[in-house]
């Protein structure tokens, strides 16, 4: 394997992990103020999340990193088309790292509401800002010859890819409601999450097929064996997600709520190889893993350097997991108010 393509799958590998691990975060976030109108039930949803939330948004750091200095041209293109797309973004993300921090300031419930909506449109926002921007790259971006963006932010908004931003948040609701039931504890409370996770996932499967026969009809991403193979599973896994949900078998139903999104990143990125950004101005002017590539000597010391790395990052925030591993309940919501 050459280094080109080691540095592809590595990316491909950190946006997997990105949208496995935020995923569920945004998810969380979005459901929070309608599950319950008790301020002690918010409080002990948003704890699930608290202690690594931040640390999930590493994942999308290093990713970018990564994608800086493997594949330069491609970072310079993308952040000048998804220009205003992730300037949105980011205000959102700070709005919703600024309400984690400042929502148990105080016990006045007006306030923990505006919080409480800060952190639902701070979570909903970049999940459907990524499917957009997922979706768009597979469709394909007017891009010049000289790599150079020759579009608007309004280029990016088309039925395929409000359909796309869609099944992203709908799925990652699915995802945050699956994810809940592992780490919640009142049975009553997870009651009100599993009828959330069935209302998520009814309205995340007709999305997710009409996304499915999109993408057949817009890209020609599903040409590659692999692709067709990987979003099937996919869909196949978060139907299974959704009945074993509905049966109450948890921990099963999130195994494949993880299952489908990892299934489903694996397959854009198939789908994409060796492209990493498709022009639909020239195809011969889309940005591939040798065309945008840093030079080989780059690679080479950043390859050493992402196997030192990389496995203490992992090491790092399993070991996070393992220690909040216990379900969050009531009373640790009364021991500790920060949230």
């Amino acid at each position: 394997m050459d280094l080109n393509i080691l540095w592809f799958v590595l990316i491909a590998v950190l946006f997997t992990g990105f949208f496995f691990l935020e995923g569920f975060d945004y998810g969380v976030g979005m459901l929070m103020p309608f599950l319950s109108e008790q301020d002690r039930e918010r409080s002990q949803i948003l704890r699930t999340i608290a202690p690594v939330w931040d640390g999930n948004e590493v994942w999308m750091i290093t990713a970018g990193g990564a994608l800086f200095a493997a594949f330069p041209h491609v970072y310079a293109t993308m952040f000048s088309a998804f220009y205003l797309a992730l300037f949105l973004m980011l205000t959102a993300l700070i709005l919703r790292g600024a309400a984690f921090e400042l929502r148990g300031r105080t016990e006045n419930p007006r306030w923990r509401r505006v919080w409480d909506g800060a952190i639902c449109f701070g979570s909903a926002v970049p999940a459907f800002l990524w499917g957009v921007a997922v979706t768009g790259l597979f469709s394909g971006l007017p891009i010049d010859g000289q790599m150079i963006f020759r579009g608007t932010f309004f280029t990016l908004l088309t039925p395929y890819t409000v359909i796309g931003g869609l099944t992203f948040l709908l799925i990652f609701l699915f995802h945050g409601a699956a994810f809940l039931t592992q780490r919640l504890a009142g049975q009553g409370l997870i009651l009100k999450v599993r009828q959330a996770a069935i209302r998520a996932g009814s309205w995340a499967v007709p999305a997710f097929i009409f996304c499915f026969l999109l993408t057949l009809t817009d890209t020609d991403l599903l040409q590659k064996p692999a692709a067709i193979v990987l979003l099937s599973a996919a869909g196949l896994f978060f139907a299974a997600g959704l009945l074993l949900l509905y049966r109450s078998v948890f921990r099963t139903a999130f195994i494949c709520s993880s299952l489908s999104i990892v299934c489903t990143t694996a397959a854009f990125f198939a789908g994409l190889f060796p492209r990493l950004m498709i022009s639909t101005l020239n195809p011969d002017w889309s940005l591939t893993i040798y065309n945008a590539a840093s030079t080989p000597y780059t690679l080479s010391i950043m390859t050493i350097a992402a196997l030192c790395l990389v496995p203490c990052i992992l090491l790092y925030q399993g070991w996070t997991y393992w220690i909040f591993r216990q379900r969050v309940s009531a009373r640790d919501t009364e021991a500790q108010e920060d949230y």
